[in-house]
């Protein structure tokens, strides 16, 4: 019976964490376009889908690539 006063407010400050989350979540606009958001993912565009991606993006555009090169040995 004593446990439940160790419970019953872990659970309390638990749900109050995840609706902070929630809250944060819907403050950060992540659910205000969601139709737009799944027919992207359709599209096959390779547009990125935020600046950081972008940024990525740019930085591998203009790095050299690198040819993958085989080497074999020969007996003599």
């Amino acid at each position: 019976m004593d446990i439940l006063y160790l419970l019953i407010p872990l659970s309390a400050v638990l749900v109050l964490a995840i609706l902070g989350v929630f809250a944060w979540a819907l403050h950060g606009g992540q659910f205000d376009d969601l139709e737009h958001q799944g027919a992207q993912i359709l599209d096959g565009a390779s547009a990125p889908l935020d600046n950081h991606q972008a940024g990525h993006a740019a930085a591998a555009e203009q790095s050299p690539r690198r040819e993958r090169t085989t080497t074999t040995t020969e007996d003599p």
